[in-house]
């Protein structure tokens, strides 16, 4: 405990289980990644919700950990090197998490790398562009009349999910018959884009198969179902 003592963060949330990882979060497509890789592999963690409505990721304990007050960010008290060690970005978390134990992650080179290929798709393609469409499908832009910033984003997420589909044909998921943290990374937002964000008919998800049926799988695994509640809202 007395590593974890001097990193702020842990001065509003304090760790109950020191000996254990410590998640930062909130129950969004970004933050739900970590929660449900810690529920695949199994590791011990300790949640701590924070809330955007009374500004969480921007008091200073947050900010001390991660500077881009975005959510989640992790504390290892079993970092490298045995030492304490925090980190931000929930695309990084994840590999760091499957390399720390060796889990849904491929061991070879190749596959390794394939599998952070379609993580970077991931967080820098459907991500972003379908955070973008929500925006504008689901909140203050539905107030802009002129609908060519929305109809932007409507397109580029059905390229995007043209790519997912594409490569989804006759895999069971995106690496082929092996789940991993590329899938972690992907479905939470495939599943925010048509449940949340109300944007299934916008972006005629009828019209992608491979997509719907990886989703199901998805969402049907203990783990996820567990994860998508992870950190509970007060």
């Amino acid at each position: 405990m007395t590593d974890l003592l001097t990193f702020p963060i842990t001065q509003k949330w304090p760790a109950a289980h020191p000996d254990r990882l410590q998640l930062y979060s909130l129950p969004t497509p970004n933050g739900v990644k970590v929660a449900i890789m810690l529920e695949e592999i199994g590791l011990p963690y300790e949640p701590h919700l924070v809330s955007f409505e009374t500004n969480d990721q921007m008091s200073p304990e947050f900010l001390s950990l991660n500077p881009n007050n975005k959510i989640p960010a992790i504390l290892d008290p079993d970092g490298p090197g045995g030492k304490a060690f925090g980190l931000f970005e929930s695309g990084a978390i994840l590999i760091y998490l499957a390399e720390k134990t060796g889990k849904l992650i491929p061991q070879d080179a190749a596959g390794r790398y394939e599998a952070i290929e379609w993580l970077m798709f991931q967080m820098g393609g459907i991500g972003p562009m379908f955070g973008q469409l929500g925006f504008f499908n689901k909140f203050a832009g539905k107030d802009y009349e002129d609908k060519r910033p929305r109809d932007r984003y409507v397109a580029e997420s059905k390229r995007l999910l043209g790519v997912l589909e594409k490569r989804l044909a006759g895999r069971a998921w995106i690496l082929g018959d092996a789940y991993s943290i590329a899938d972690i990374a992907t479905f939470p937002w495939v599943r925010n884009l048509v449940g949340f964000y109300e944007a299934g008919e916008l972006v005629g998800f009828s019209d992608f198969p491979n997509v719907a049926r990886v989703l199901a799988a998805f969402v049907a695994r203990p783990a996820v179902a567990a994860g998508l509640a992870i950190p509970k809202r007060g």
